[in-house]
């Protein structure tokens, strides 16, 4: 699955997905008002309303996946001599390396595209113009400081759950694994899509990206696998 052919049609996928949405922002904009009052100046869910959905879908499920992905850390360099973590060794090292790898190449995007959120733009009642990753801010507007939007960074921290369609050999349990990562990101992505964080396209490159990350990891430890047993 991790094969140089899905690496590319991934990275392809990638790309033109990022070239749609540059050059039809309507369609962000499109969903985008579904969520956001204009009458009242509010988002469908307002930072602080629900405090136990504020905990549920972000700082709760954040801390959870970093726990987790923490502890398979210390296990691989820990109890690497244990027998169960010498078999799952492979899935183990392809879901720690996803769970660093996914939100760091994402997060750290987010801090070089300085593309502002929906609640940041003019028309949501925010002081920035209609930019996105491939527009240019006007030469007339003045930027006190870089903001921080695309892609989707939150989201990408459930995205690198994906990792786990690689933990499973079975093909039904690939399939739940594959549905129950989509819902736990998919459910932090909207979320974030409500509160006007990010616009559906900052969710949906975060999905592809993490899942070509993912396959690059992959890709990457067969090759490695592979080279030592050749030795």
């Amino acid at each position: 699955m991790a094969s140089t052919k899905n690496i590319l049609l991934t990275a392809t996928l990638l790309v033109c997905v990022i070239l749609f949405f540059g050059w039809n922002p309507s369609v962000d904009v499109w969903v985008q008002n579904h969520f956001y009052d204009p009458l009242n100046h509010r988002w469908l869910i307002v930072e602080g309303e629900w405090p136990w959905l504020d905990f549920i879908l972000y700082d709760g499920i954040k801390k959870l996946l970093i726990v987790i992905y923490s502890a398979l850390l210390l296990v691989v360099l820990f109890g690497y001599r244990k027998n169960w973590v010498q078999r799952y060794r492979r899935a183990i090292i392809i879901l720690v390396l996803s769970g660093i790898l996914v939100p760091s190449v994402v997060v750290g995007l987010k801090t070089l595209t300085n593309v502002p959120c929906p609640r940041d733009w003019q028309m949501y009642g925010g002081e920035y113009p209609h930019v996105g990753v491939l527009d240019s801010y006007p030469e007339n507007f003045c930027r006190e400081h870089r903001i921080r939007c695309w892609p989707a960074g939150h989201a990408s921290f459930g995205f690198s759950l994906l990792a786990l369609v690689f933990a499973f050999r079975r093909k039904q349990a690939k399939i739940l694994a594959l549905i129950g990562t989509m819902g736990i990101a998919w459910s932090m992505g909207i979320y974030k899509i409500l509160k006007g964080d990010h616009f559906l396209s900052h969710t949906i490159i975060a999905m592809i990206m993490g899942w070509l990350i993912i396959l690059l990891i992959v890709r990457l430890i067969d090759l490695l696998q592979r080279g030592r047993r050749v030795q």
